[in-house]
């Protein structure tokens, strides 16, 4: 690649277990003064607690980081926009059409077993093409493994590189030292970024000990999402038999893995030099989503597949003022093209709505 690696920058999100910042006022520092002295000080301490945490949650969230936000508007008040419709109920999410001037028609060219074009925010469809058939999907069994991933552990936490991480095939981060443990961090970019299977086996055999009690949690995340066509058999996606999905869970899939502030950090990322237990102390990691690699405005995510029996495989999104979109693509012939032509479909018609 020609790109050049971007340092990461800004505070990394981690799961909210504990406290996040703990103020204590000491018995002495009160003793002698007058209870509205006393107030006022009481006072100062909580403003400035307010203040420091409020820092702590934004240096959190990191540099592109995003909320989902329902904004529910009364009946009559104002023209509502797509932007601020209510999200349907999660039986609705990626099943919803979204009102017929908003629909885009695209003709696809190049194949295409299975694809959505969907609001971020609402759910609600704009375009689809059998959103329900159950297909493989490669590596877009990632997201969900980082989704238990981040449920279960820490960023901080240090993952032990078993012999079992080191011998895997298919696309790997290549590099992880076997007998070491190694940052969490740097293993959910490598997870996700150069989609690695060999994070994938690290970091389930973290969390569960084994990758079969891992699947089973993956699996146990579908039932709790509504997934319906959705089953895991692998936790990396290299496995195709048992192993699939479809559009519309992925839609489900894809807002899950933008709600937690760390994981929309990382599919937005094109490049980062992490510090790793190797030779030189870096690891250089590069997103292979086409869509970020190329720059297309305003992309921010999420992961692309590829096997034999699934086809290429892109789930893309972009924003675009208050228009957030995305697509999913299952079999496809032209990912690139074809996730372009969606989008850009998509943003005329919202524009012009």
């Amino acid at each position: 690649m020609s790109e050049r690696p971007e340092l990461l920058q800004g505070g990394h999100a981690r799961r909210g277990r504990g406290v996040a910042g703990r103020w204590v006022t000491g018995r002495g520092a009160m003793r002698g003064r007058g209870r509205g002295r006393a107030g006022l000080a009481l006072l100062g301490l909580v403003i400035m607690a307010g203040a420091l945490l409020g820092l702590m949650a934004a240096r959190a969230s990191g540099p592109t980081a995003v909320a989902l936000r329902d904004v529910g508007r009364s009946a009559g008040a104002h023209r509502v926009t797509a932007g601020e419709r209510s999200a349907p109920s999660p039986s609705r999410y990626g099943t919803q059409l979204a009102p017929a001037s908003e629909r885009v028609n695209v003709s696809i060219k190049l194949g295409l077993r299975s694809g959505l074009l969907f609001d971020v925010r609402t759910g609600e469809v704009l375009w689809r093409l059998h959103p329900d058939r159950a297909l493989a999907i490669a590596s877009l069994t990632k997201m969900m493994t980082a989704l238990v991933v981040v449920a279960h552990s820490r960023p901080t936490d240090q993952v032990l590189i078993t012999p079992a991480a080191v011998h895997f095939s298919g696309s790997g981060v290549g590099l992880l030292p076997v007998h070491k443990r190694v940052p969490l961090l740097a293993l959910m970019y490598g997870l996700l970024l150069p989609s690695g299977n060999d994070a994938a086996i690290a970091l389930a055999q973290h969390v569960a000990g084994t990758r079969s009690r891992f699947i089973s949690m993956m699996n146990a995340r579908a039932a709790q999402l509504g997934l319906l066509c959705t089953h895991f058999t692998t936790v990396s996606g290299i496995v195709d038999r048992g192993n699939h999905s479809c559009a519309a869970d992925l839609a489900i899939l894809t807002q899950a893995v933008l709600k937690q502030p760390l994981l929309a950090q990382i599919v937005g990322t094109r490049s980062v030099v992490l510090p790793f237990p190797i030779k030189h102390g870096k690891l250089y990691l590069y997103n292979n989503n086409p869509l970020l690699v190329l720059r297309y405005p305003g992309a921010d995510g999420i992961k692309t597949g590829y096997t034999d029996a699934s086809g290429p495989c892109l789930v893309v999104t972009a924003r675009r003022g208050r228009a957030w979109l995305g697509v999913v693509l299952l079999h496809s012939g032209d990912t690139i093209d074809q996730a372009e032509r969606l989008l850009n479909a998509g943003f005329a018609k919202l524009k012009r709505a």
